[in-house]
């Protein structure tokens, strides 16, 4: 929920279902906590902005937003069902912008997304799934009202900028994670759990650069296309958005590439070890075969066998296998195969 300072009037309720918040904002004060069935009003007064905020709301909630600021029924439909893909869309001197979020649930990401409409006097949040709350971008602006009197692009700025700047800690945490099983890998081959698991980071960040990719082009038409409601001189700040986006690809790219060396690696390892096995099990066939082909000689069924009747043959034979086998054994340890 967000602070409200105790000299702002109260117009209507604040909450309601699916409602977090809804705020008419003059020079970026706070002057009013707004109901949806007024935020017409409030908008159409001179230099007002409303701020709402609204978390996975009902047909119903957005149907009334619709009569509240003419939205587009396309943008409203698409708001309602989530799973869209990150895009920007113009509909007259109002625009949609969708974009992903991303949260870390125990091991796994979790994604939601985040609907903005935004036009004159007026910008709306929905937000589906995984999200953090926006309350934190709502202070920061009310806590610099300069800032937040530049007007509904530079609200829209500070939501994406948001948005982006929380796909840091997902990746933190799963950078932590791939050098730990990197060490491991190089250390010993992996394990089938292990295995599984890299296969699972390697879809969660495929599916996080799906995600995080298409807000290049969603910045990047902010940042150069004359479109309504961006100011020249916000271009400069979402083109930074742009930079950290940019950013965040590539520090995706670098933990899939490192993901797929660690698989090489551990299949190199595996495989050198097998190879080590393989070689130390031949070595000790070798020298094991030598005196069973000496004892299987002179285990044959012959009557006449002439070594069989001199009286030191057996401690010859026996000095002879030992002799071959210690010197099999030093050939094969010179060699490194024991």
């Amino acid at each position: 929920m967000d602070l409200v300072s105790p000299n702002v009037a109260t117009a209507g309720p604040v909450h309601s279902d699916g409602v977090i918040a809804a705020g008419a904002y003059v020079e970026g004060r706070r002057v009013a906590n707004i109901a949806i069935d007024e935020a017409a009003g409030w908008r159409n007064k001179p230099d007002h902005v409303v701020w709402i905020g609204l978390h996975e709301p009902d047909m119903t909630l957005l149907k009334s937003l619709q009569r509240q600021f003419q939205l587009h029924d396309l943008a409203i439909e698409d708001a309602d069902h989530a799973h869209q893909r990150p895009k920007i869309e113009q509909y007259g001197d109002a625009l949609f912008i969708v974009a992903r979020t991303a949260q870390l649930e125990g091991e796994n990401i979790s994604f939601g997304e985040t609907h903005l409409f935004v036009g004159e006097g007026y910008i709306v949040s929905v937000r589906h799934g995984a999200s953090t709350s926006y309350a934190p971008v709502r202070e920061r602006c009310e806590s610099c009202p300069r800032a937040l009197a530049r007007g509904e692009d530079y609200i829209l700025y500070a939501i994406l900028d948001f948005i982006v700047d929380n796909y840091s800690p997902v990746l933190e945490t799963i950078q932590d994670e791939v050098e730990r099983m990197e060490a491991e890998v190089l250390a010993s081959a992996m394990t089938r759990a292990q295995i599984e698991r890299l296969y699972l980071l390697r879809r969660d960040l495929l599916r996080l650069r799906n995600a995080v990719g298409p807000l290049v082009e969603v910045c990047r038409r902010l940042e150069r296309d004359d479109l309504p409601m961006v100011r020249v001189t916000m271009r400069p700040l979402f083109r930074d958005v742009t930079d950290h986006v940019r950013t965040i690809q590539e520090r995706i790219d670098s933990l899939r590439e490192v993901l797929a060396f660690a698989f090489e690696a551990s299949l190199l390892v595996g495989q050198a070890q097998e190879t080590a096995i393989s070689k130390k099990l031949a070595s000790w066939l070798a020298i094991v075969a030598v005196p069973t082909a000496v004892a299987g000689i002179y285990g044959m069924n012959f009557k006449y066998i002439p070594e069989l009747q001199w009286e030191y043959s057996y401690f010859v034979v026996m000095g002879l296998m030992l002799a071959a086998c210690v010197a099999l054994f030093w050939r094969f340890r010179r060699s490194g195969w024991l």
